[in-house]
């Protein structure tokens, strides 16, 4: 199992860097990419709980399961 980041700002930065492109939200950042299916919807939180992450992860391509 890779090490899942729960800082909320690093997988915003990596989501930015890896090109997926910020909609806004109200409580929650969505992010989309041009050329994959689906969102990351990352909480406004400092912390992530591990579950979150993984998520995030899974829907941004990091790692499958």
């Amino acid at each position: 199992m890779p090490i899942l980041e729960l800082s909320s700002a690093k997988v915003v930065r990596r989501l930015e860097r890896e090109g997926w492109i910020n909609e806004g939200g109200g409580k929650h950042d969505v992010f989309r990419h041009p050329q994959k299916k689906g969102v990351a919807i990352v909480p406004r939180h400092r912390q992530l709980t591990p579950g979150v992450a993984r998520t995030i992860a899974k829907a941004a391509g990091w790692f499958g399961d």
